[in-house]
């Protein structure tokens, strides 16, 4: 493995895991209303966008890391709409 890949699973890894607490959090609370819907709208559709950018360059810690932060976004972004 060449060193541009560790670099990017090791970047891959420390975003989405900084990512983890807070999706757990809300998930146990069921807390939403200090989440912007317009942001995580967005925040959402940036990641969307990212996993894309990803799959088209072949970059797998990028594939990796935005299927599993869309994932959560995705699920936050519903709880938001359910909830509020």
């Amino acid at each position: 493995m060449q060193i541009i890949d560790l670099i990017g699973f090791f970047a891959a890894l420390l975003t989405t895991a900084s990512f983890v607490p807070q999706a757990v959090h809300t998930f146990r609370t069921r807390d939403v209303s200090g989440i912007s819907l317009i942001m995580y709208s967005v925040f959402t559709a940036g990641v969307a966008l990212w996993l894309v950018y990803g799959l088209l360059l072949g970059a797998w810690p990028i594939v990796i890391a935005n299927v599993i932060t869309l994932s959560l976004a995705t699920s936050i972004l519903v709880m938001k709409l359910r909830y509020r």
